[in-house]
């Protein structure tokens, strides 16, 4: 792929001024390789791409997870791991491996603590791609291990290529042609967080690359609606996320449905499985 395969005029300059790094023509270089292969290729979606990954990545600097919290902070952000479970924080302090073993275990398709799962599958690339599960899923896409993805995801091309493959796994490009920024930030980080700064970074390079933002109407949420085991579409995925059901893709399944039961009953709701008005309003309202 080159240049050519975008729908506008991609051009270097373009992407130096967005990328503020010294190696700005790698980035590029990468880009006009691996985003047209997933239709990220007009200046909605690639204004988009480059506004949602550079806040998820300080701006095209982090490939990988740190993790290098104080004990403190352990306890702080992540409680139930630490503090609630009467694990000695202190024992963890700067030691981001056995942090990684520690909150990432038995979870993602992860083995336990002693497995290693957790810091070898913690989050890489641009967007993070986190857990066993979504590195064996990915590599099945580009042919890889899992293994080998790990390394894969913390080169740019490899950042690039896991981020699209989520992008693609999400259908987040509907998001980017509606120019819908707040869509497509709750498909990626499950809420809101950060919204103002990705909203400057779009508008930036919706600037940079020459297209013409119109802010999309707001519409309310309508939760008179009722979705089962069988039900696809947006509504499905965002309950998806709301329970933290990944990957929510929008299909309700026995997976699905079984959590909606187990949150219902928590929630005192009937236990049916099926996400009428009151679930909805409850959970999404």
């Amino acid at each position: 792929m080159a240049k050519e395969h975008f729908k506008f005029d991609f051009e270097p300059w373009m992407a130096e001024e967005l990328i503020h790094r010294d190696d700005w023509e790698d980035w590029y270089e990468a880009m006009c390789e691996i985003l047209p292969l997933w239709e990220v290729d007009t200046i909605e979606r690639v204004a988009m791409f480059v506004a949602q990954c550079g806040h998820e990545s300080g701006g095209f600097r982090v490939l990988s997870e740190n993790l290098n919290y104080s004990a403190k902070a352990l306890n702080t952000i992540f409680p139930k791991y630490f503090k609630r479970a009467g694990r000695d924080a202190n024992e963890y302090h700067r030691q981001p491996e056995k942090i990684a073993n520690v909150i990432y275990a038995n979870r993602m398709d992860n083995g336990d603590t002693d497995s290693g799962d957790g810091w070898m599958f913690r989050g890489g690339g641009i967007l993070q791609l986190t857990g066993r599960y979504n590195y064996t899923k990915f590599g099945k896409e580009v042919d890889m291990s899992p293994e080998e993805a790990v390394d894969y995801v913390r080169t740019k091309k490899g950042a690039l290529d896991s981020a699209c493959w989520f992008w693609d796994t999400n259908g987040i490009n509907r998001y980017c042609d509606d120019m819908d920024v707040v869509g497509a930030t709750k498909r990626i980080n499950g809420g809101t967080i950060g919204l103002d700064d990705r909203k400057k970074h779009y508008l930036h390079a919706m600037d940079v690359l020459g297209g013409d933002y119109e802010e999309p109407e707001e519409q309310e949420l309508n939760l008179n609606q009722t979705i089962r085991k069988g039900s696809r579409g947006p509504l499905v995925a965002e309950v998806q996320e709301k329970l933290d059901i990944s990957p929510a893709d929008g299909i309700f399944g026995p997976g699905t449905e079984r959590i909606v039961k187990e949150w219902q009953s928590a929630n005192g709701l009937v236990a049916d499985g099926i996400v009428g008005p009151k679930t909805l309003g409850k959970l999404l309202g």
